[in-house]
């Protein structure tokens, strides 16, 4: 089973557009729901490398990865590179103190992952930061370039996800208490429940179960993100994009012309093309359609992210147009 952000084969790759502000809060949340427990604990050094299968690699893997990095030694015991890297991985996990932990999968013994993840040789070193997959480098490679790899890892995974990894304590008892995995949230079910339909693209019953979450905790984060998201999928169900780009192009008056283009470029990836289209027509406009614009410009920031640079500069923009 793949986790509600990790997709490999959506219905529209969205990854890009999502990423950091998924991550940051699925990292605030557990967080929080650490400190209301007295704290998440320490870990102790053995429980830094792991042995992950198919079975165990949402628990072990995918969900450890919104509060800490995986890093992903494929191996096989056939392996002679494998066996020159996998202890250099190790030790290195041990001396990083907690900033990463190593999820040593066999590939002979898991060849799902193996398919899944696209590798064709061993050894293959990955990383899962927030649920996102990023491959690292492939072969037995030099311990001063794996530890640049790492740092540069970490870095991105403090700043762009606020992951600061985990607390080490070499008296904690291995397979402890903060080794296992966190139990699930109150809005577990409808949160799976709205990224299966996403899946089988029922896109209205994905925004039902979003709107279910939201009506008990209106400023639940993951909930009000997955909205947006489903809604702006909604939106563009069954456009033709072709046919809105044209009309678009010829009727740069058209607010609602307008407003279906941006849907389009973000959908594509196009988060700044989105933005400035709209902030040009809001610069166009007045009365009730400078209001329709621009309240569909808000919606798009939701999906983007408040702490995306992208968001603050149009945010920026947004207000000399109007003001």
């Amino acid at each position: 089973m793949q986790p509600r952000n990790m997709s490999m084969s959506g219905v529209v790759d969205l990854a890009a557009v999502k990423a950091a502000q998924e991550a940051k809060a699925k990292a605030e949340q557990a967080r929080a729901e650490a400190a209301r427990h007295g704290g998440a604990g320490a870990v102790s050094p053995a429980d830094l490398v792991l042995d992950v299968d198919e079975a165990g690699f949402e628990r072990d893997v995918l969900q450890r990865s919104a509060e800490v990095p995986v890093v992903i030694d494929f191996w096989a015991e056939w392996c002679q590179p494998c066996k020159q890297l996998s202890p250099v991985l190790e030790r290195l996990a041990v001396e990083y103190n907690g900033r990463f932990l190593l999820a040593k999968i066999d590939a002979d013994a898991n060849q799902m992952l193996m398919q899944q993840f696209g590798i064709q040789g061993i050894p293959a070193v990955f990383a899962v930061v927030a649920g996102q997959a990023l491959p690292l480098f492939q072969g037995a490679a030099p311990e001063a370039q794996i530890r640049q790899t790492l740092d540069q890892l970490i870095e991105v995974a403090e700043q762009r996800f606020g992951l600061t990894g985990l607390t080490v304590d070499p008296e904690a008892e291995p397979g402890g208490a903060a080794a296992q995995a966190a139990p699930a949230g109150p809005y577990e079910a409808l949160l799976n429940a709205a990224a299966q339909a996403l899946d089988a693209g029922d896109l209205s019953g994905a925004v039902q179960a979003y709107k279910n979450v939201l009506a008990d905790d209106p400023a639940h984060p993951e909930a009000k993100l997955g909205l947006a998201q489903a809604e702006l999928l909604q939106r563009v169900q069954g456009l033709d994009p072709q046919r809105v780009r044209k009309e678009a192009a010829e009727q740069p008056a058209d607010v609602q012309a307008q407003i279906a283009a941006a849907d389009l470029d973000l959908v594509g990836g196009h988060v700044e093309d989105a933005f400035g289209r709209l902030i040009d027509t809001v610069q166009r406009t007045a009365g009730d359609d400078r209001d329709a614009v621009r309240l569909r410009l808000l919606e798009l920031f939701e999906v983007v992210g408040a702490d995306d640079p992208r968001v603050t500069a149009a945010r920026r923009a947004l207000a000399r147009a109007l003001f």
